[in-house]
């Protein structure tokens, strides 16, 4: 089952380094412009939401949860990589694939 979780906001790239600096260097005022859309109710009842703390990204379907850390080191310097690889690993988490098409963000449950 593929889920749409929203549209790509398009004002978040305009929050990218060096348009806007942060101080995080991983673009978290990127990151919570891109989560910022990931929230809806699934058909069975099931809530979906990312949320971002700190440097770790929570993905919650229902009461399943996942988890992934923005890394620099080990993804970066580019934050729109490290937000991708954190989403994916979230996604991971909660037994789904994150993916990004056409303008629009998914998640491919089983």
């Amino acid at each position: 089952m593929k889920i749409r979780l929203g549209d790509v906001n398009p004002k978040a790239a305009a929050l990218l380094p060096p348009d806007q600096p942060d101080g995080s260097g991983v673009g978290v005022n990127y990151a919570d412009a891109y989560v910022k859309s990931m929230k809806l109710t699934l058909e069975d009842g099931r809530k979906v939401l990312c949320t971002r703390r700190g440097l770790k990204l929570t993905l919650k379907i229902g009461k399943a949860k996942g988890e992934g850390l923005l890394r620099r080191i080990d993804n970066g310097p580019d934050p729109r990589n490290m937000l991708r690889l954190a989403l994916e690993d979230a996604a991971d988490g909660v037994g789904a694939e994150f993916l990004e098409e056409d303008g629009a963000l998914w998640l491919e449950m089983p």
